[in-house]
């Protein structure tokens, strides 16, 4: 029978062939896919973002359980799909114009698909318009990332730029180094996170899911 625990603690372990080899296995024994994706990955991604909370696990181990993650959801993907399964949310994630800088965002992008969001990834240097164009496609949480306190007015250049839209129902998650939750009160957006882990908590509360 397969094994979701195995799942887990291979995801855990960052053993991306083998998460890869036991989601096939668990698949081909006629297992649920949703209960693959929610008791097998998603959960022990929980575990690695919980341990990274702590700073029990560091960067390099929950890129590497993400990449595991990914193996898995190789096989998965075409499998939801085919099962109608949701993700829990669309959300487009980006760093501001002005700034380079992607490793944090690449983590928040990670975590948040570890816990079942659909990520856009707008990458490095991007302007309000990009941010405005996700939420008209469909993504309720715009995630901001900024390592620059020069580029961090950026941030309320994009919250100016929805409301111009007419967009406001659109959360606004920021991030990074310099960036506090007295900042994310100034400019008016909805949401601050210190990390990574963290990023996925509130993306949660601020969209109503999990």
């Amino acid at each position: 029978m397969a094994d979701l625990q195995a799942i887990g603690e291979s995801l855990q372990q960052g053993n991306a062939p083998k998460v890869k080899e036991l989601v096939q296995q668990a698949v081909d024994e006629g297992v649920g896919v949703e209960e693959i994706l929610s008791q097998g990955l998603i959960a022990a991604m929980g575990i690695v973002g919980e341990k990274f909370k702590k700073n029990e696990v560091y960067v390099p181990e929950v890129l590497i359980a993400a990449r595991a993650m990914n193996a898995g959801m190789e096989v998965l993907a075409p499998k939801l799909e085919e099962a109608g399964v949701e993700p829990v949310a669309k959300v487009a994630i980006g760093t501001v114009k002005g700034d380079l800088h992607d490793i944090g965002k690449n983590l928040v992008a990670m975590m948040l698909r570890g816990a079942g969001f659909d990520v856009v990834d707008l990458k490095i240097d991007c302007a309000p318009e990009a941010f405005v164009e996700a939420a008209k496609s469909g993504c309720k949480l715009v995630g901001l990332s900024a390592l620059l306190t020069t580029t961090m007015p950026q941030m309320a250049s994009v919250v100016s730029a929805l409301k111009e839209a007419g967009l406001e129902e659109t959360k606004v998650m920021i991030g990074g180094a310099p960036v506090t939750q007295a900042y994310a009160d100034e400019i008016g957006a909805h949401g601050y996170a210190a990390d990574a882990a963290s990023a996925v908590d509130v993306a949660k509360e601020l969209l109503g899911v999990g």
